[in-house]
């Protein structure tokens, strides 16, 4: 099943330089349209799973129900105020919350683990953005980065109650608490979001690795280097953020909306 809208894209992950693993996990399926970016939690191999279960589920259910009949019944209920396939993409974390809990029952060790997750699905109609914790996604539009999603986050929450600044919050010491994730818990609150992809737009997921050591305006100018290939970009993306220290693990997945 290929989307109608054509896509080009590139990834690149890296552990940065203070971390000796990669809890990361990305998953890129153009033939779904679907894109994910997750940052796995729980120390030791836990966190890793967490982000790999999370990415492989949600991408399973996506492939399961391409083609699906809109009134397919799933074990959640359809948001009557969200589109067919955005209920699909948010029936997709919901069940990826379910299967870590699942493996953290099989096995003690992988008690306490959660991962981040944002992801895009690209169709011919009603596309949409799926997110839950403090992994991104923006777009550049007519040459202005915008945030698409909204962190999960303490210091997030603070900013917007206007108690600390953005710059604050960037070397706030509990900058790297969420306060929402895929746990294997409760079923979780997953934001979703619809947008509407135009030719020449370019979007931007990533862990907070990136965006918690690189301002705005560089991943902006960077995103927007038209002289550059996506892996290009998302090379000189790592780098900057391994040039700022690299204090966590790095992914950047970049995509742009091709002309017809």
């Amino acid at each position: 099943m290929t989307p109608a809208i054509p896509l080009s894209w590139a990834v690149r992950t890296d552990a940065g330089l203070r971390r000796t693993s990669n809890e990361d996990s990305h998953s890129t399926r153009p033939d779904l349209g679907l894109f994910i970016v997750a940052d796995g939690m729980g120390g030791h191999v836990a966190g890793e799973v967490a982000s790999r279960v999370a990415v492989e589920s949600i991408s399973a259910f996506i492939e399961e129900t391409a083609g699906a009949d809109p009134n397919r019944t799933w074990p959640f209920p359809f948001d009557p105020d969200l589109s067919f396939e955005a209920n699909r993409l948010k029936a997709a974390f919901r069940l990826a919350n379910a299967r870590i809990a699942l493996a953290i029952a099989d096995s003690q060790d992988l008690r306490g683990m959660a991962t981040t997750a944002s992801g895009l699905l690209v169709r011919p109609t009603n596309s949409c953005v799926a997110h839950i914790g403090d992994s991104r996604v923006y777009v550049l539009r007519n040459d202005q980065l915008q945030q698409i999603t909204h962190d999960h986050s303490w210091v997030e929450e603070q900013v917007r109650a206007g108690v600390l600044t953005p710059d604050a919050a960037r070397q706030h010491p509990w900058r790297n608490v969420v306060t929402r994730a895929l746990s294997g818990g409760e079923d979780p609150d997953i934001d979703v979001v619809e947008i509407s992809p135009k030719p020449g737009e370019r979007y931007l997921l990533c862990s907070d690795g990136l965006f918690g050591v690189v301002e705005d305006d560089q991943i902006a100018a960077l995103l927007g280097a038209r002289d550059l290939s996506l892996d290009e970009i998302c090379g000189r993306l790592i780098d900057a953020a391994n040039g700022a220290g690299g204090p966590d693990n790095i992914t950047a997945l970049v995509l742009e909306v091709d002309a017809p």
